[in-house]
């Protein structure tokens, strides 16, 4: 949640609090991009359509008619390498050099998170389009910076939702099946995080997205294996349905406080080690849930921890997460490494601080090792550092 401020008398004064809780609008369905050209169009005349070098060049068949219908002079950006202070200034000035009059995102989360941020810039309206459903970024008011290498450095609070998001479910389908298992494991850190921060809050809205954070635990650990069996049963739209809009919903009621806690804090510290970028942001987040559970069973001696961490590594073995470092590909990983992962998780302005207790980076490094039983190579790898 955002507060708006009113200067009054030269003291300024809170007025009121902004939710941003969801997009103007929300078109979904199959192949709904091909009958989205009127809306698109209400937005302006001059789009720049952001994204990463491979989606622009495989979304021309989708989009290019759908623009070309409704007669829009359309230029195109790639927010390569990455969603950094770099790209967006170069993004600033392809808007103005085609003095572009809004922005259509599209892609994954860094793209999404590119276009939203190059638009709150520019003050210019903003349209997502999500290529998969890895992220709820189409959503979302926030949007997270990298450096060029792909660390996380800091996020930054939108004025506002998208204009418009396209979910079209026959463009999702053309993504990877890991693509969506991510964006499960995404999105199910909704509830361990959004319980710890804000389970006992007496807010009437945190509330709801506390308790709408369950139930988008419930409907993932109900529906994802089927989904993921079948990518044109019902089973599969409604997930796709709870990676992309429902977790949103929840961040949007919730606010920054019911947003991220360690999970999140555990993948921004992964984020600086290079051979971690192979892994997805939902596979990062789904690791650093099991390490949050592990922090609380070891530093509170919390057994419902412990024994929420067993469900999900049942959980994760049969949709395929990753529940080891190893599994993220981190198996060699040295001691230095893991101390810096640590440590910026644990920086001072981490979210990890939003825990009911202090976590020391030792206390972190020590998490992270043993979240399963399966760590041996990732021991001997740091004992040989």
């Amino acid at each position: 949640m955002g507060k708006k401020t009113v200067q009054i008398s030269n003291q300024t004064k809170t007025n009121f609090v902004s939710l941003l809780v969801a997009p103007g609008r929300v078109l979904r369905g199959e192949k709904c991009l091909a009958e989205s050209g009127e809306a698109i169009a209400l937005l302006g005349n001059r789009p720049l359509i952001v994204g990463g070098d491979r989606t622009l060049e495989s979304i021309q068949p989708y989009l290019q008619p759908v623009l070309q219908r409704q007669q829009l002079t359309a230029s195109q950006s790639s927010y390569s390498p990455d969603c950094a202070e770099s790209s967006l200034a170069r993004l600033r000035e392809a808007v103005e050099e085609h003095q572009a009059d809004f922005i259509i995102g599209i892609g994954g989360g860094k793209a999404l998170d590119t276009a939203k941020l190059l638009a709150h810039q520019c003050q210019l309206p903003i349209v997502t389009i999500p290529t998969s459903a890895a992220t709820c970024a189409a959503w979302t008011a926030l949007s997270n910076i990298y450096s060029e290498t792909g660390a996380f450095q800091y996020d930054v609070a939108l004025a506002r939702c998208p204009d418009l998001l396209i979910l079209d479910y026959s463009l999702i389908r053309t993504a990877s099946q890991r693509t969506l298992v991510a964006g499960i494991g995404d999105a199910i850190a909704k509830w361990y995080e959004a319980s710890v921060s804000s389970g006992s809050s007496t807010a009437t809205l945190t509330i709801a997205a506390v308790q709408q954070a369950r139930v988008l635990r419930d409907i993932l650990f109900q529906k994802s294996a089927a989904a993921l069996q079948n990518p044109d049963s019902e089973d599969w739209r409604e997930v796709v349905d709870a990676t992309v809009l429902l977790a949103g919903v929840i961040g949007g009621l919730g606010g920054a406080n019911c947003r991220t806690v360690a999970a999140h804090a555990v993948h921004n510290g992964l984020t600086h080690i290079p051979s971690a970028h192979a892994a997805f942001h939902g596979e990062k987040v789904a690791y650093g849930i099991l390490v949050q559970l592990r922090l609380e069973e070891m530093v509170q001696g919390n057994q419902l921890a412990a024994s929420a961490r067993q469900q999900l590594l049942q959980f994760y073995k049969e949709i395929g997460l990753p529940q080891t470092l190893e599994d993220l590909g981190l198996g060699n990983i040295s001691l230095g490494e893991l101390r810096r992962a640590a440590e910026v998780s644990c920086s001072p302005h981490s979210d990890i601080h939003r825990l009911p207790f202090t976590v020391s980076p030792e206390q972190l490094m020590a998490a992270m090792v043993s979240t399963t039983l399966q760590h041996s190579a990732v021991k001997q790898s740091i004992a040989n550092n």
